[in-house]
């Protein structure tokens, strides 16, 4: 995507430095600073400290981070190590251990000589495919935004409402739940984008500032402000992005995002997933027994970052000293909830029957 008239991805490889480039996230969106990951403790915590977010987009840099350990050292004990190491930084989004388990598979078989290139070249190709991926997804969404727009009164917005940021920001390039967004919006169709705040870390305010630099209008809002909407007819349609979804269609996402699912239901109010299909985990079945959430540092709960009048970005509490704060990072959306999960195959509905009809070859393989 677009940065005032200059193309960006989330991560890219600077082949003149040799090194992985990332856009760090802390900082956004009153900041726009890119780093460079040059050690495999920089990708562990690019990772954890979310540097880089988003199930795809973690997955890509666990890709980066498994040529990194090649390039130092192409043995078995170091490619296993390796894969530990950056696994355990996030437990929740799958495609952190998808990516370093496709790593793995690849690079075993070949000589200790020839892996670490042919790991930079995988690395390459995982990014250049989750871009892909994310336009047909788009494509996709883009039909069910169309549908909705062809019902509304000339001139009157299709009004969507987004939970989190499973926008370019989140993936290589594209977005998730955006990219229908953006695909609509190029494509001249009235959009209105509802962007929910997303406690504790605001991630809604990167949606708002990519819709921005892209020109979609959107409005930012609290996140207890979007059953208010949808009782009022002021929301057409949810897309929401998945860090994980089960093989019957549970779908793990930001906190907060079972509780527009239950408003949507509540009023009849559509609510689609954004999925990748390496966001899906074939080996789990029921999502709130069997998804780990994983648990943050409380001060992202206790304190806030922002900008101050005078320009400066800082931290500051918002709790009563010795306030304990409590943060789990993901809830699970059940299956009955959803309306349906778009996908770069098309869209389905949120049932094991649905997934496996779309992908066979995976369901097939899991079994």
């Amino acid at each position: 995507m677009k940065i005032d008239g200059t193309h960006y991805r989330s991560l890219w490889w600077n082949a003149e430095k040799d090194v992985l480039e990332i856009i760090d996230q802390r900082w956004l969106p009153h900041d726009f600073r890119v780093v460079p990951v040059a050690t495999m403790q920089d990708f562990a915590d690019a990772i954890y400290q979310m540097r880089v977010r988003g199930a795809p987009l973690i997955g890509a840099t666990a890709a980066y981070g498994m040529a990194l350990a090649m390039a130092e050292n192409s043995s078995d004990a170091n490619m296993d190590a390796a894969w530990t190491f950056l696994e355990k930084t996030r437990p929740t989004a799958i495609n952190l251990r998808w990516a370093l388990d496709r790593c793995r598979a690849a690079l075993r078989p070949l000589p200790e000589s020839d892996r670490a290139a042919a790991a930079l070249q995988l690395a390459h190709e995982i990014a250049d495919e989750d871009v892909e991926i994310n336009r047909r997804i788009g494509e996709h969404g883009l039909a069910l935004i169309r549908d909705i727009a062809a019902k509304k009164p000339a001139g009157e917005p299709v009004r969507l409402l987004t939970h989190c940021n499973a926008g370019w920001l989140a993936t290589v390039d594209w977005g998730t739940a955006t990219s229908p967004m953006y695909q609509a919006h190029d494509a001249g169709i009235a959009l209105h984008v509802w962007v929910d705040e997303t406690r504790p870390r605001n991630q809604g305010a990167l949606t708002s500032w990519e819709l921005g630099k892209h020109g979609v209008p959107h409005t930012y809002i609290t996140d207890n402000a979007g059953g208010h909407l949808m009782q009022h007819g002021m929301v057409d349609m949810v897309i929401t992005g998945t860090d994980r979804t089960t093989r019957r269609g549970d779908v793990c996402n930001k906190i907060g995002t079972y509780l527009k699912a239950l408003a949507a239901h509540d009023n009849g109010v559509p609510f689609y997933v954004a999925l990748p299909s390496p966001t899906i985990d074939w080996t789990v079945s029921g999502g709130v027994a069997e998804i780990p959430i994983e648990e943050r540092d409380a001060q992202e709960i206790t304190h806030i970052q922002g900008v101050t009048e005078a320009g400066e970005i800082g931290t500051v509490r918002v709790t009563p000293e010795g306030t304990p704060g409590g943060n789990p990072a993901f809830d699970v959306t059940p299956n009955r909830l959803v309306t349906g999960l778009i996908t770069e195959r098309g869209v389905c509905a949120a049932s094991e029957e649905g997934l496996a009809a779309l992908f066979p070859d995976f369901a097939q393989a899991a079994e």
